[in-house]
């Protein structure tokens, strides 16, 4: 398996895509063993939307980049609530069953971009931890297909120039390299485990977890606000 001290200058076009399909094949049975009650739980990563809408809004997405329809304003937050409200009737299975689609296909469309539709893969990633973290399930920013996902935000950070940081990570061998190659001055300085640094890069509840950061304010690292 990739690991993120493998991140080089060469893209790995296969990996949105098997980002995907490792969350697809662990969330959607876990999506379709749970009542309807749940999907209608809070979310306190995306305050404002339910369990029902933050996968409504990943299926949607997905949806958008299968069928390659990226008109002007797509992805802002009004559209975003367009696409909840038009699935407002739909059933939890058929929200669901986007998804599933979704995870499926939308791979080779974001492999073939060139990259600069990467981001939305490490998104439904991310979605999906916000998912299970509301329903008290277990692998919330982690699992099977960390990896993959540290090593595509290590390439995202790398090209938007983000802050350099250089992440020693409690439950992984190797660190990670993140942000723009370092300048003049050392890199800022992250120890802790992998699912904090990565709700630190995507602005999410901390919930208390311990870390050390240094050289860097945690505001600056988000990559989605």
């Amino acid at each position: 398996m990739t690991t993120p001290a493998d991140v080089t200058d060469v893209r790995d076009p296969e990996l949105p895509g098997r980002l995907l399909a490792a969350e697809r094949d662990a969330l959607i049975p876990l999506l379709r063993s749970r009542p309807d009650a749940d999907f209608a739980l809070p979310t306190a990563a995306c305050p404002g939307w339910s369990v029902r809408d933050v996968l409504a809004h990943c299926s949607a997405v997905l949806t958008r980049v299968v069928e390659r329809r990226f008109e002007e304003g797509v992805f802002s937050p009004e559209s975003n609530d367009r696409d909840i409200a038009e699935r407002a009737e739909w059933t939890n299975a058929q929200v669901v069953d986007e998804l599933e689609r979704g995870m499926t296909e939308a791979g080779t469309v974001i492999g073939k971009a060139g990259g600069v539709l990467d981001m939305i893969a490490l998104g439904e990633w991310v979605h999906a931890g916000d998912v299970r973290e509301t329903l008290g399930e277990p692998g919330a920013y982690t699992g099977a297909a960390l990896p993959d996902a540290l090593v595509l935000l290590a390439r995202i950070t790398r090209e938007k120039e983000h802050v350099p940081l250089h992440a020693d990570l409690d439950d992984l061998d190797e660190p990670v390299r993140l942000g723009a190659v370092a300048g003049d001055g050392p890199p800022a300085r992250f120890i802790g485990d992998a699912a904090t640094l990565v709700r630190l890069y995507a602005g999410r509840p901390l919930n208390g977890a311990g870390y050390e950061l240094a050289g860097a304010e945690a505001e600056r690292l988000n990559i989605f606000g």
